[in-house]
């Protein structure tokens, strides 16, 4: 078997996305952590404005927030508007349109914010899982592993976006031999704070991983992954499944 989960993610990622080491990989994501913060509003207390023609959603008395693109879907949703539409209408018309198509309940929605970004907004029922934990654990417990060689575009393995987390470790000093043929293991590791992903981990020993980071003739591949309910945090005792 070959695994392409590592190559999907070298092709995809920009180079603000990409770190060289665990240790930036988790300054990054725990200065994420510290610049966010969960708002719960009811969504009657939500409403979409446009100050310098630019669009944003006014969260109570917290004021008003830019939007990403995945935060601006998954409000559509809410709004149950189709979003290559309102895409296409000027921030004024969007504004009104959402407005006009928000629920007006009084059940409470939580919204993640970066400063004054709204990164994603979620029902009562999601926990999150912070990226700079999960990097947490690796470095406590992955201590032999450590990213493939570097890919022919630049990518490390190693990588943290708006929507989620990546993470391709191997031990290069782990070498056992089964069937006659030489293996090392590796993992890939997986994780979003904004509903993006569920949180994954998928374990395997290898015999190859090339410049494009497929890994080549894989063996005992397992994979586990969790949804980001109250229980997701169990998630974390997996990392002795290898």
């Amino acid at each position: 078997m070959n695994l392409m989960k590592a190559n999907a993610e070298l092709f995809r990622r920009t180079p603000d996305e990409t770190f060289e080491s665990l240790q930036a990989l988790f300054e990054h994501c725990d200065q994420q952590r510290n610049r966010s913060t969960d708002r719960w509003f009811a969504p009657r207390e939500i409403s979409a404005t446009v100050s310098d023609n630019v669009l944003r959603v006014t969260l109570g008395t917290d004021g008003a927030f830019l939007r990403n693109d995945w935060s601006f879907s998954q409000l559509c949703r809410l709004a149950s508007v189709n979003k290559e539409t309102v895409n296409r209408l000027s921030p004024k018309t969007a504004g009104l349109v959402l407005s006009e198509t928000l629920p007006k309940g009084s059940k409470p929605f939580q919204f993640f914010t970066e400063e004054r970004r709204v990164r994603s907004l979620h029902g009562s029922v999601y926990t999150r899982l912070w990226n700079a934990d999960l990097v947490s654990m690796l470095r406590e417990f992955a201590v032999d592993f450590q990213p493939p060689q570097k890919a022919v575009t630049g990518g490390t393995g190693l990588y943290a976006g708006e929507q989620d987390f990546f993470a391709f470790m191997i031990d290069p000093l782990a070498w056992i031999e089964i069937e006659g043929e030489a293996y090392a293991p590796g993992f890939f590791c997986w994780n979003s704070e904004v509903g993006r992903r569920s949180l994954g981990i998928q374990t395997f020993w290898f015999a190859q991983v090339c410049g494009n980071h497929i890994v080549w003739n894989a063996n005992d591949v397992c994979e586990f992954s969790s949804k980001h309910t109250s229980k997701v945090q169990d998630g974390l005792s997996c990392h002795g499944a290898r």
